[in-house]
């Protein structure tokens, strides 16, 4: 809880909280650059606010973040950007602020990627219980007082989130440590350039699916799968040609990352990402894998990228 001042609206106890209500409005909208303007707005609400009205500002701005999120989620605009197959959630580099709370699994586990995901099955309200119980541990009391609905539906709502999230987890699903994380990932990259399809399916499970943008190319996701399938699409994707040298302008390095909490590849050239391609892990091996090179996605974790000191690349001409 912060702490007030002898001015609650001072630009400095707004500042303090910054990353709480970027990491909140990220986890709502699945959008860095959404929750970056959502914050902003909350900013210019809270220099507007009357001071004699509020005497918890955290709890004010949460209920601001919340709101404003919600009325996103609930915009034709975003219906329609989000329906339309083409919405992909933003990853972000393991380190960045918006991440925010990892205490906790469920902490971690609500800014997976695929939970992310998840999340746009469920009504806004819904999504905003999940995320305020499950990240933020706010008691039913006031996610009540939060979203202005009644502790009873409060209740209600986080257990049909629950239930669909639990549903749509996969066989297996968990936590993999580090380690195992980065052996596996370099396992696969071993068999997908060595252009043997079978040694590439024996790292899928059998329910494995790809997700595309398609080189930020695409209108709508471009989906695989099946093992067969994905590991032929897999093999074509990490096979160095020209072609993708030409169209990527110059010879790219690919790089072990964690993004969303999960393993991931990559693309370098020079400093610059231009592409990353995660992996969704469980007990019997690859469940899932996104290939995310659309600029405007990818935008703040190439940023996060260039300040960073980098280790050697798992191939450092591709």
């Amino acid at each position: 809880m912060a702490t007030i001042g002898e001015d609650p609206f001072d630009v400095g106890l707004f500042e303090a909280g910054r990353n709480r209500l970027a990491s909140l409005a990220y986890r709502l909208l699945g959008s860095a650059a959404d929750a970056q303007d959502v914050v902003q707005d909350a900013y210019l609400h809270w220099q507007a606010a009357d001071r004699q009205q509020i005497r918890v500002p955290e709890a004010w701005l949460t209920k601001v973040v919340t709101h404003l999120c919600l009325d996103r989620l609930r915009s034709a605009t975003a219906r329609h950007e989000r329906t339309a197959g083409a919405w992909f959630p933003e990853p972000l580099l393991e380190g960045d602020p918006m991440l925010g709370p990892a205490e906790t699994y469920e902490q971690r586990e609500s800014v997976s990627l695929a939970v992310l995901t998840v999340m746009e099955r469920l009504s806004p309200v819904e999504r905003a219980v999940y995320i305020l119980r499950e990240a933020f541990s706010y008691g039913h009391a006031e996610i009540a007082g939060i979203l202005d609905i009644t502790e009873s539906a409060s209740q209600q709502h986080l257990h049909r989130a629950r239930t669909r999230v639990t549903a749509t987890r996969r066989r297996g699903a968990g936590e993999v440590d580090p380690a195992s994380a980065r052996r596996i990932v370099e396992e696969f990259l071993t068999a997908a350039t060595s252009g043997r399809t079978e040694r590439l399916v024996a790292l899928l499970t059998d329910d494995v699916v790809v997700l595309s943008d398609g080189n930020g190319l695409a209108r709508k996701l471009v989906r695989y799968e099946t093992p067969r399938r994905v590991a032929t699409v897999l093999r074509g994707g990490f096979t160095s040609t020209p072609a993708k040298r030409r169209l990527a302008g110059g010879t790219l390095a690919l790089h072990y990352a964690v993004v969303n909490g999960a393993p991931a590849v990559l693309f370098v050239l020079g400093e610059q990402v231009v592409g990353a391609t995660t992996f969704e892990v469980a007990e019997d091996g690859i469940t899932a894998v996104r290939g995310i090179a659309a600029p405007a996605r990818i935008r703040r974790l190439a940023e996060a990228w260039r300040r960073q000191e980098p280790q050697a690349a798992l191939i450092s001409e591709w």
